[in-house]
Formats: structure tokens, C-alpha cells, sequence
């Protein structure tokens, strides 16, 4: 779930600390955090970013369709 994905990357830090890092207000990234709202691509990226984390790894579950994805394999078309 995001919502654990986010907790575990944000540790010890304070929402309002990371919350003031992307530019948004603490009540934003709880919002974000808890599930209740969806960031916009442009915050998700954000926040995928200050984390170091691929914005896929963050926002999207492998089994959302029941199919995993797979690295390219550099025979795609």
C-alpha cells in the first residue's frame, strides 16, 4: 500500500519536515500519507524524487491487475 510505502521512506522525519521540503502543508502529505487523497503526477514525481525512489516503486502496486511487471528486455519493438 502507499500509504506504508510513504510512512517507511519518510522514518524518522516529521511530516511537517518533509511536508515543507516538497512545498506542500503537513495536512497535504498526511492526506497523501493516510490514503484520503491522490497527488497530483507532478507532487508524486516530487516526492519521488526527494525520496530517491523510482515514482513506480511509490504509486503503483505490481499485483494492481494481477500481473507483475518485468524489466525490458531489450527485444521490445
Amino acid at each position: 500500500m502507499v500509504r506504508h510505502k510513504l510512512r517507511a521512506l519518510r522514518g524518522a522525519r516529521s511530516q511537517a519536515e518533509v511536508a515543507k521540503e516538497l512545498g506542500v502543508t503537513r495536512q497535504m502529505l498526511s492526506a497523501i500519507e493516510s490514503g484520503e487523497r491522490t497527488p497530483s503526477l507532478e507532487l508524486a514525481n516530487k516526492i519521488a524524487v526527494f525520496y530517491e525512489v523510482p515514482i513506480e516503486d511509490i504509486f503503483f502496486d505490481d499485483n494492481s491487475n494481477g500481473m507483475k511487471r518485468q524489466a525490458p528486455t531489450g527485444t521490445e519493438g
